[in-house]
């Protein structure tokens, strides 16, 4: 998938745990773990909102794009 997900980056910045993080947006810690590991097919711009809100950051710092090959394979960008 081209949008990877970063939020175990900001957890282990701000020291916070999953369940934590889900208690504090508002979500449970089975629909984070989707999200967390890159296997949500969409996620709410509440539900981001929330998650900015509680790690006190920007939507760039929990997602971005990685460009992906012809066979489907993620090419690394910088």
């Amino acid at each position: 998938m081209p949008i990877a997900v970063d939020i175990d980056v900001m957890l282990a910045r701000r020291k916070m745990s999953v369940g934590e993080l889900a208690d504090r947006v508002g979500i449970t810690p089975a629909n984070l773990a989707v999200l967390k590991n890159g296997r949500a097919k969409a996620v709410r711009f509440t539900t981001l909102a929330a998650l900015c809100e509680v790690l006190k950051c920007q939507p760039g710092d929990l997602l971005h794009w990685e460009a992906e090959d012809a066979s489907g394979g993620v090419l690394d960008v910088p």
